[in-house]
């Protein structure tokens, strides 16, 4: 790998680009966007030294483009590219493919992305290193009466999920041998055409779960980790409101969760910033590894603000080719951080995508307060992409304050002109399960069919 670069390519849009950039700037790395033809004048494409046009709108002819990419990189001088999350950013073959070009891929080697990017592999490789992992399949499943017998062994309800998925896609839950059978064929042929893979796997499905992460820094030598991370407000298994730390574990189990997850970092030699994910079942007080994000994630602000390391700079120092400047006794916990995901949606309308102009943006201040974005009044947002604006970030010394902190600043935040999820982010500050940190995976649906919102007001015509 090339020891030093003083150009980026930043492989991504939206408000990564824009966090990515900032980062690059402030160790004196030259930037360069890179655009679809929805994204001409995005922010991403305004704060960067330089922008070249990808194609376009569609993500699978730009943002997907491997070819255009790598054209990218060679046409600006780009040394480097960092891929963000989403997109590019969890495959191997673009990881290989940029290396290969002589260039730094800002993230892992494209064999620990091949490993712990596959769920099965990810398992494999857990369990190698004495990580606890939900009881499942030993990899692959190939058939629906391979599924059965070994559901029968596990016991049901059992998860089928897709071995190259990501996202909370392709997973499917049965709850007996007849379901299993059906939800079998139904998982393969839609992990085949989401995900080019029909490969599944099986786990046990364990009740009232909560979806708590690690965030871990290597080097591929040296590996520290950041403490963990909540996400088990949920819907359709994408993550709407994230916590740091998490209000649901002792001291033991969190030192015990985040030592597993540096045995598995250290075992596949781990290169920059990624996140193992676990279940922790409630009831028993146990943890489960169940896959591996081989990027920097949209949640990492909270870890950042708990801590006070800015992921992303440590991220590039590593690419660089510095050594890991963190000890894991320097590492301090403090505080607890909230971010809520405000996305372009009508949450009282089952979330329907709402693109359309920014009339007016206000943004919220003051202590402890952090909106990441890339809005600006009059920005259009595309119907192309993920509905994703930004993400407000609060940080206090406990989690109530972090709370009145967050329903504050989101009372500040104005964005007119199209639908946002800022009402249903209201709503939860209010709940008493929530202020209690009283839920689960499953509680947030649960919540939305018990406790419909109301209609937002409506929009002024632009």
């Amino acid at each position: 790998m090339k020891a030093a670069f003083q150009k980026l390519l930043i492989a991504n849009r939206g408000e990564i680009a824009v966090r990515i950039i900032r980062a690059a700037k402030e160790l004196g790395l030259r930037t360069v966007a890179v655009y679809s033809d929805a994204d001409a004048n995005s922010l991403h494409v305004q704060l960067a030294d330089e922008a070249v046009r990808l194609g376009p709108a569609h993500a699978s002819k730009s943002y997907l483009d491997v070819e255009a990419m790598l054209r990218a990189a060679r046409e600006s001088g780009a040394q480097a590219v960092h891929p963000g999350y989403g997109f590019l950013s969890e495959n191997a073959d673009f990881a290989e493919r940029v290396e290969g070009a002589g260039l730094v891929f800002v993230g892992p080697t494209p064999h620990a992305i091949r490993t712990m990017g596959n769920k099965a592999a990810a398992r494999a490789a857990a369990m190698k290193a004495d990580v606890p992992t939900v009881p499942g399949s030993d990899g692959v499943v190939e058939s629906g009466a391979a599924a059965v017998a070994l559901a029968r062994d596990i016991g049901y309800p059992i998860m089928i999920k897709a071995s190259a998925g990501g996202g909370g896609r392709g997973i499917r839950v049965a709850h007996d041998d007849a379901e299993l059978r059906q939800q079998f064929e139904t998982a393969t042929a839609e992990a085949q055409a989401a995900f080019g893979s029909g490969e599944v796997y099986l786990e046990r499905f364990v009740h009232r779960a909560r979806h708590i992460e690690v965030q871990i820094l290597g080097d591929g030598r040296n590996v520290v980790h950041c403490f963990e991370r909540e996400c088990s407000l949920q819907r359709r298994r994408q993550k709407v409101w994230e916590e740091a730390p998490s209000a649901a574990i002792d001291e033991a189990t969190r030192a015990a969760l985040c030592e597993s997850a540096l045995r598995l970092a250290r075992a596949v030699e781990y290169r920059g910033a990624g996140t193992l994910e676990y279940l922790y079942d409630d009831a028993t007080r146990e943890f489960f590894f169940i896959e591996m994000n081989t990027r920097i994630q949209v949640e990492h602000p909270i870890t950042e603000m708990i801590t006070g390391i800015d992921l992303v700079k440590e991220m590039l120092c590593i690419a660089l080719g510095h050594p890991l400047r963190l000890r894991q006794e320097d590492i301090r916990l403090n505080g607890a951080a909230i971010e809520v995901r405000i996305n372009a949606e009508n949450a009282a309308k089952n979330f329907m995508p709402s693109p359309g102009t920014v009339t007016r943006l206000q943004v919220p201040g003051g202590p402890g307060v952090r909106f990441d974005s890339m809005l600006f009044q009059g920005y259009t947002i595309p119907a192309y992409y993920d509905s994703l604006l930004g993400k407000l970030i609060v940080h206090d010394s406990t989690r109530a304050g972090a709370i009145a902190r967050m329903r504050r600043a989101l009372g500040e935040l104005k964005v007119d002109g199209v639908h946002t999820t800022i009402p249903l982010h209201l709503a939860l500050c209010d709940d008493p399960e929530v202020r209690k940190a009283s839920y689960h995976t499953a509680f947030l649906e649960g919540w939305l069919a018990a406790k419909p919102l109301a209609p937002a007001p409506q929009l002024e015509a632009a």
